[in-house]
């Protein structure tokens, strides 16, 4: 079997070298390091056992919302199977445009086992969301700036002290994330970030905090980007999800730290797009019980630092495929990583995102 990769247009196409008859899955995920760990993990091992399917790859999970609102009224829905985060699976559910999915009739079960809803326990959180990983977006930070006089930034709010962390920053171009840092190094206290974020008063409060520092911000779209921005120095500190930070430390060596500090939990996962003909909903539901298997969400955390949302996986996860290092350190879940975290209001996102999304915009642009 031959694999190749295609990179065009901000898709990547595995292709998969097989006869005439290769039915295509189209497989939206997020690009980089994070899509590399479904590739390895179970993609070309599920692939080398079903020679008939040829993979194509969507890196628009970013966009997946918009896209599937998109391709649900034009009648024409071509992915398979959608990468995304919990709370825009939430929305894809509400909205009627994400698959409902029993666990327990379509997921492994665990190996002593474990029914896979008492497996994935409360991750599952919402009817059409099959969680793979528990993730972090956080901040790191380069170590070399010596603007800085030997000081590293210990807080998150370090990222709003221009003063003392002088350069450029990089923050995601949405209110995810950004809101909710905004508040608490404005005062606000961790448990009424979401109270106050419900107001057009906290709104503002946000939003001017930002403001302080918005002038010196490079904001990013993908994953890939702040990583990019920090090894080549463009920017001294940045957010971004922390698997791509391990990958530029660790695999690539940069001159960088993690800033763990109020780091944002998410959970991260799968949707069915809702009315997928008959044969290509069964190939759906074949490969999502393999991929979401005991030894499958454990075999990712050897190619990045994220938890697997099984709890029959945590013990199996073990030392990174390539580097032969112990990955359980580098997991946003290790205790010594999660004395001061951040958890993120899924359902509270789902309700005010698109609200929230055209109120940031507009901020952006003014």
């Amino acid at each position: 079997m031959i694999f190749k990769k295609a990179l065009f247009a901000g898709v990547a196409t595995l292709l998969l070298t097989a006869g005439a008859s290769a039915k295509d899955f189209t497989v939206v995920s997020w690009g980089g390091a994070y899509q590399n760990s479904q590739l390895k993990a179970y993609v070309e091992p599920y692939a080398k056992a079903h020679p008939d399917i040829n993979f194509i790859w969507d890196e628009s999970s970013n966009e997946a919302v918009a896209k599937l609102r998109a391709m649900n009224e034009a009648g024409n829905v071509t992915w398979d199977l959608v990468d995304v985060v919990a709370s825009d699976a939430i929305r894809l559910c509400d909205e009627g445009l994400a698959m409902e999915i029993d666990p327990d009739k379509v997921l492994a079960n665990a190996p002593d086992g474990t029914p896979a809803s008492e497996d994935f326990g409360d991750l599952l959180v919402s009817d059409c969301f099959i969680p793979q990983i528990v993730y972090s977006t956080t901040f790191g930070y380069r170590t070399d700036v010596a603007a800085w006089n030997g000081k590293e930034p210990t807080s998150i709010c370090d990222v709003f002290d221009l003063e003392n962390f002088p350069g450029k920053r990089s923050l995601e171009k949405r209110p995810i994330n950004n809101m909710e840092w905004a508040l608490l190094c404005d005062g606000v206290a961790k448990e009424d970030v979401y109270d106050v974020l419900e107001t057009e008063d906290g709104v503002s409060r946000a939003l001017a905090k930002l403001g302080t520092i918005k002038d010196q911000v490079v904001w990013w779209s993908a994953g890939a980007e702040t990583p990019q921005l920090l090894a080549d120095g463009e920017v001294v500190m940045g957010s971004t999800y922390n698997g791509r930070l391990f990958s530029v430390i660790e695999e690539q060596k940069q001159p960088v730290k993690m800033l763990w500090d109020a780091q944002v939990f998410d959970l991260d996962g799968w949707i069915v797009p809702a009315g997928l003909p008959d044969d290509r909903k069964q190939m759906v539901m074949d490969f999502l019980k393999f991929a979401t298997d005991t030894q499958r969400l454990a075999d990712q955390a050897k190619y990045i630092s994220y938890g697997p949302a099984r709890k029959s996986s945590a013990p199996l996860v073990g030392k990174h495929a390539e580097l032969g290092i112990e990955m359980a350190p580098h997991m946003p879940t290790d205790p010594a990583n999660a004395t001061n975290t951040f958890l993120y209001n899924y359902e509270w996102w789902a309700d005010y995102r698109d609200d929230l999304d055209a109120k940031f915009q507009a901020w952006l642009a003014s």
